[in-house]
C-alpha cells in the first residue's frame, strides 16, 4: 500500500471521533437565543468576522457612513490569506485597457470564469464584479493601494490582459494600506486574537455573535475550533448585522478531506494556519445554503521544497508559465499549454509527478525575468529555490533531464513564439511580446501543487445577503464575502478574480448596511 493511500485510511480511521463531534456541533447548532443573553457585553451597529480583503472593505465603507464598527481577527495579526496572496487583481474594461486598445467585455471575462469553472459558476455574482470592478480599484487607490503604472498581466484562462499588478507583490498591497487608513479614521474597533464562536439569534434572524478574546490559535491541535478553549467568552450585539469575512478552509484537515477524500492529511497548503471551516460550519448551522464545498482548488505554481504559499510562486507564474516552458523532467518535453487555467495545469502537473515526484522544471530565461517585477527572482535565488545557470545544458544536467530532447523542446517552442502559434497544446502566444527561452542566463524551478483555495462556501446574492436554505431568502442580518462564499468562481476560479471578488462583495455589504442606516 502507498504512502498515500496509508495515510488517507489511517486518517479516516483516527479522524472517526473528530468527524462525529463536528457534525453533531453543526447539526445542534442553530445559533444562541437572543432571550438567554442577560446583557451583551458590548453593542456595534456593525460585526465584522476576518480581516481579509472583504472583511476590510466593508468595515470601511460602513465606517465612512458613519457607522460603529467592530472587525474581529483570530490571529495574532490582520489581513489572513489576503495578506499573503499573489495580490494582482483582474478588472475587465478598465481604463488602462481602453487606452491600450485591449478589447474586452463584462461577457468576455463571464466567459473565460465559466471555461475554467466548469461551467457551474453563478454569473449573477460575476456580473456584480463586472460592473463594480473599476468602483472597487478606485476604492482601493482613494486608500492607498499602488498598481504598476499603465501595465495590465496577461493572467493564464484570461483571453485578454485585464489584470492590474500591485506594487507590493503580494495582497499586503491593499491590507497595510487599508489598515493604516482604518487607524487614520479611527472609526474602526479591531481586535486580534478574538475568536468567533457562533451567532446570537433572535428566531431567524442575527443579532449578535459569541466570541472569545485573548484566544491563541495552536497548529497542533488536530481540531483547533473543537479543542481551542482559549480565551474569555464575550457577547456582542449587531444592530445591523455581521458580515462573514472569514476565508476558506484549506487548512483545515478533516473538513477539506470530507469534502475531497483525495486530499491527505499531509497534503500541504498555500493558506495561513488558521484557514479552517470554524465559522463556515456555525453560518451551515444556522441555515446558511452550501454551496459547492467539494470544489478544491490546486495552486500549480508551488515550489515543493518550500512550505506553504512560499516565495517562488510569483516567478514561477509571471516568467515560467506567463513567457517561458514547464517540462517533464523525464522526458525533457512539455506536457501542458503553461497559461491555462490552474485546474488544467494543477490536473496535468499531478499526473506528471505520480508516485514517484517527479517534479516538473519550469524554465525561464534572462529577457523575460527582466521584463518582470524583480522582485518576484530576488528571493527565490537567495533562498535556493530557483537555481541559475549559464547555458540550458547546464540546466539540464543540473535537473537530470535528457539533454537532446529538451534542447529540441526549446528550440521548437522558441519557434512557435516566433510564428505567433503552438501547434502542440495551442497556448495563446499573441501576448508574449517575442520573449522566448533563448538568452541566457536561465533560470529554473521545480513545481508541485498545493491546496490553494476553497471554491464553496455560504450562498449569497448580489447584495452580498447569506441565502437561507428554509426559506429561500436572505438571512436578515448576515452578509458574507470572499472565499467563505461559493459560486463565483464554481469547480475552479481563474487568477486574480479572488482579489477582485473579496474587495467587491466586502464593499457591496459595507455600502448595505450604509444604506441600513439611513432607511
Amino acid at each position: 500500500m502507498s504512502e498515500v493511500s496509508l495515510a488517507r485510511r489511517n486518517f479516516l480511521k483516527t479522524g472517526a471521533a473528530a468527524a462525529a463531534a463536528i457534525m453533531a456541533s453543526a447539526a445542534a447548532s442553530a445559533g444562541i437565543p437572543a432571550a438567554s443573553v442577560k446583557k451583551f457585553d458590548e453593542e456595534y451597529d456593525v460585526v465584522v468576522v476576518g480581516s481579509g480583503f472583504a472583511g476590510m472593505a466593508c468595515a470601511l465603507k460602513a465606517s465612512r457612513a458613519g457607522l460603529k464598527v467592530l472587525m474581529i481577527e483570530k490571529m495574532s495579526v490582520v489581513g489572513g490569506n489576503s495578506a499573503i496572496c499573489g495580490g494582482n487583481v483582474a478588472c475587465p474594461v478598465n481604463p488602462v485597457q481602453k487606452a491600450q486598445n485591449i478589447q474586452d467585455s463584462k461577457e468576455l471575462f463571464i466567459k473565460d470564469c465559466l471555461k475554467d469553472g466548469l461551467g457551474i459558476n453563478y454569473t449573477n455574482l460575476l456580473g456584480v464584479i463586472a460592473d463594480r470592478c473599476n468602483d472597487t480599484i478606485k476604492f482601493v487607490e482613494e486608500c492607498g493601494a499602488e498598481f504598476v503604472p499603465n501595465k495590465m498581466l496577461f493572467e493564464a484562462g484570461h483571453s485578454v490582459p485585464r489584470s492590474y499588478e500591485i506594487k507590493a507583490g503580494s495582497g499586503s498591497g491593499y491590507i497595510n494600506p487599508m489598515y493604516a487608513t482604518m487607524k487614520k479614521e479611527g472609526k474602526v474597533t479591531v481586535r486580534t486574537r478574538c475568536k468567533f464562536d457562533d451567532f446570537v439569534m433572535d428566531g431567524d434572524d442575527v443579532v449578535g455573535i459569541v466570541c472569545r478574546e485573548g484566544y491563541r490559535f495552536n497548529a497542533k491541535l488536530q481540531s483547533d475550533d473543537l479543542e481551542n478553549k482559549t480565551g474569555k467568552t464575550k457577547y456582542i450585539r449587531a444592530k445591523l448585522g455581521v458580515m462573514l469575512a472569514a476565508g476558506g478552509f484549506s487548512r483545515d484537515i478533516w473538513f477539506r478531506q470530507v469534502q475531497d477524500p483525495r486530499v491527505v492529511p499531509t497534503t500541504d497548503s498555500t493558506n495561513q494556519p488558521g484557514a479552517t471551516a470554524g465559522v463556515l460550519v456555525k453560518a451551515l448551522g444556522i441555515g446558511a445554503t452550501p454551496v459547492q464545498l467539494c470544489w478544491l482548488q490546486f495552486l500549480p505554481y508551488c515550489n515543493p521544497r518550500e512550505k506553504g504559499f512560499g516565495v517562488s510562486v510569483n516567478f514561477t507564474n509571471h516568467a515560467c508559465m506567463d513567457y517561458g516552458i514547464v517540462v517533464d523532467r523525464k522526458t525533457g518535453k512539455r506536457f501542458m499549454d503553461e497559461h491555462a487555467g490552474r485546474k488544467i495545469k494543477a490536473d496535468a502537473l499531478f499526473a506528471v509527478i505520480g508516485n514517484d515526484e517527479n517534479y516538473p522544471i519550469a524554465v525561464a530565461d534572462d529577457a523575460i525575468v527582466k521584463a518582470i517585477n524583480p522582485s518576484f527572482v530576488k528571493l527565490p535565488l537567495e533562498m535556493g529555490t530557483v537555481k541559475k545557470f549559464n547555458t540550458l545544458e547546464e540546466l539540464a544536467d543540473f535537473y537530470k533531464i535528457p539533454k537532446e530532447a529538451f534542447l529540441e523542446q526549446v528550440k521548437k517552442f522558441n519557434s512557435y513564439v516566433k510564428a505567433g502559434e503552438d501547434p502542440e497544446f495551442h497556448r495563446n502566444l499573441k501576448f508574449s511580446n517575442g520573449l522566448d527561452v533563448s538568452k541566457a542566463p536561465f533560470y529554473g524551478i521545480e513545481v508541485s501543487p498545493k491546496i490553494h483555495h476553497t471554491m464553496g462556501g455560504v450562498m449569497i446574492n448580489e447584495q452580498a445577503q447569506v441565502i437561507s436554505t428554509k426559506t429561500h431568502q436572505p438571512i436578515k442580518g448576515l452578509y458574507a464575502g470572499g472565499e467563505i462564499t461559493g459560486g463565483v468562481h464554481g469547480a475552479s476560479r481563474l487568477g486574480t478574480v479572488a482579489v477582485i471578488d473579496a474587495l467587491t462583495f466586502g464593499m457591496v455589504a459595507g455600502e448595505q448596511f450604509a444604506k441600513m442606516a439611513k432607511a
